[in-house]
């Protein structure tokens, strides 16, 4: 059973009202359910009430299963619950959640009645997540007992529940239902009344941006999701997440939010509307992005779109050797990656004593494998053993792959491509690990442009599993071929991408960032909430503001710059607050100080 959070007193709201038992309705009788409240559930379907009551027997079973609940705690919580079809169960009701479909007609009309039915002081809170509370309350016959009350999905998993105030709203009626919050064991979360606001404000965003790349056809549906994944750490990838909410969901969301913000990154995505008004709605209605075995079903299947099973049809270069270039943590990183799987690696500085530095540092990396268990002593030291360092890139004249990791820096890297280009044997692969520089520019520095190639690795390599393979409109589909086998062999999941600014993960995560600090800019919600809100509304590991200061924000700006330059939508600019905060050299976590401050080292 729940236990209260807040040394506060026990919540005068005992008896709730739900309105609308969908699968967000459901979650949310379950949760009060369970933390011992009385739940009166209602809906005008009486088999959609029914579906409720099995569902709620279902999850209380599983919970039991999993002893999280005893079989007690079970026959109480449900027997606190009860339905009906007709509103005027409300009637006792100290508090009503209204979770219907996302329509300011249907959840006026709601409203209405409801003020008919149930006592002066009763609070109404709308489950919203799209339209404006402040008109929702405005219809209503006393406005200062409405807000917003948004919980996320799956209502009993999700601890964060947004609690939304209109200029009208009473705050005894705001403190009331956060006690409330605080004693289910959610963690709310106070946001002023603007459409998606806090975490769907920043959430559909990235999701728009998302299925807006995916119908440029700049990259396949299952790449962006694995992207997201395995870059960010998402629980899921974008597309799978919009199926999960739904397509028209989301589509309403975005009008919502593109209405006021008038924001292009906010108008919905073509294809949005296209599959919403064909019906394929994601999830529930078993197609959306993806093809589903049921309606209603979590398993994906097999469509025309999904791609074709085994490898490429153009066989790869041969790779025995690689040339790493350059001496920091990524290059390091890299090099470790291959020595593990077997490669000689040459690594290349451009002085040996840096090389050598680098070497170590991979030497210490592989030490604490070791003292991890994830390898033997001697497999380390045969690993270690693969890295020649050399402060010269004459020895790259062998390698059959020649991979930079040097500054961010594009004529820096046209030089390298040019002495590579010179050194280098024919038919040996050429990759960049650019994260925002254009491919092609390192390609032209070179007399073998079709033997160029991005390789976007994610820091820390030894970890992070993913990597973007980036072919410009000059690389050779066997060099495409042979970067893949290469990412196979090296245990690294590729996706493929064109050569624009940001490929997928940056493309996608950036802008989202840059919103974020643009709400902290507009005074609608501080640091603390915002990242609070996107780890426990978005499953995210790790807040905006968190990941912006270990990133470094000056990494953020010029990656913010690029995107803006390339795409020239006004939305990309880069918010002035992060400009300034970078003048100052407040750049996060390695000067001390970024959105927030840190001890010193």
């Amino acid at each position: 059973m729940a236990t209260p959070l807040s040394p506060t007193p026990p919540s005068p709201l005992r008896t709730v009202a739900v309105v609308g038992l969908g699968t967000m309705g459901t979650g949310i009788a379950e949760v009060l359910a369970k933390a011992g409240r009385e739940v009166l559930g209602i809906d005008v379907s009486e088999a959609q009430a029914a579906k409720c009551v099995a569902a709620l027997e279902a999850s209380t079973a599983r919970a039991v299963e999993r002893g999280r609940l005893t079989e007690q705690e079970r026959a109480d919580a449900l027997a606190r619950v009860s339905t009906s079809t007709d509103l005027t169960a409300a009637a006792g009701a100290d508090l009503v959640i209204e979770v219907a479909p996302e329509s300011y007609e249907t959840k006026q009309q709601i409203l209405r009645e409801l003020d008919r039915i149930v006592r002066p002081e009763t609070i109404l809170a709308t489950g919203t997540n799209a339209l404006s509370v402040t008109r929702l309350a405005a219809d209503s016959a006393h406005p200062e007992r409405v807000l917003g009350m948004h919980f996320f999905n799956p209502a009993p998993a999700m601890r964060l529940v947004e609690i939304v105030s209109s200029v009208l709203t009473a705050p005894a009626a705001v403190t009331a239902v956060t006690d409330l919050a605080l004693e289910l064991g959610k963690e709310p979360v106070a946001v002023g009344d603007r459409p998606g606001f806090v975490a769907d404000g920043l959430l559909f965003g990235y999701l728009n941006q998302a299925a807006a790349m995916y119908e440029a056809h700049y990259a396949s549906r299952e790449d962006i999701d694995a992207a997201m994944r395995l870059g960010c750490g998402l629980p899921m990838g974008p597309l799978a997440l919009l199926d999960l909410i739904g397509v028209d969901t989301a589509r309403t969301v975005l009008e919502a939010m593109y209405a006021e913000s008038r924001d292009r990154l906010h108008a919905p995505a073509p294809i949005l509307k296209q599959l919403s008004e064909a019906g394929l709605t994601g999830r529930k209605a078993g197609r959306g992005f993806y093809t589903y075995e049921a309606p209603g079903s979590a398993v994906v299947v097999r469509d025309a779109l999904t791609p074709p099973e085994g490898g490429s049809p153009v066989a790869g270069r041969p790779v025995r050797s690689v040339g790493v270039a350059g001496s920091g943590t990524m290059a390091s990183g890299i090099a470790e990656v291959f020595a593990k799987a077997g490669y000689e690696v040459v690594l290349a500085a451009r002085s040996e004593e840096k090389a050598q530095a680098a070497r170590a540092r991979v030497g210490k990396s592989l030490a604490r494998s070791v003292d991890k268990g994830r390898m033997t002593a001697e497999a380390a030291a045969r690993t270690l053993e693969l890295i020649r360092p050399t402060g010269t890139y004459d020895d790259f004249a062998d390698v059959d792959l020649a991979l930079e990791a040097i500054a961010e820096d594009l004529e820096v890297k046209r030089q390298l491509f040019a002495t590579l280009d010179k050194v280098c044997k024919p038919g040996a692969v050429l990759a960049t690990t650019t994260s925002s520089l254009p491919v092609v520019a390192c390609a032209r520095a070179t007399s073998r442009p079709q033997d160029v190639i991005g390789m976007h690795f994610f820091n820390p390599a030894p970890a992070m599993k993913l990597v973007e393979v980036v072919r410009t409109v000059l690389t050779a589909d066997d060099v495409h071929a042979t970067v893949r086998e290469v990412c196979g062999k090296i245990r690294k999941h590729a996706v493929d991408c064109g050569d624009r600014a940001g490929f997928i993960v940056n493309a996608l995560l950036f802008p989202y960032l840059n919103n974020a600090i643009k709400m902290v800019q507009e005074h609608y919600a501080s640091l603390d909430d915002i990242d609070a809100a996107m780890k426990l509304g978005g499953g995210y590991p790790m807040g905006p503001f968190e990941l912006l200061d270990v990133v470094g924000l000056d990494v953020s700006l010029a990656i913010e710059k690029v995107l803006h330059r390339e795409f020239r939508d006004p939305g990309l600019a880069p918010a002035p607050l992060l400009e300034h905060l970078v003048a100052a050299g407040c750049l996060g976590r390695k000067t001390g100080r970024g959105f927030r401050e840190y001890a010193k080292r």
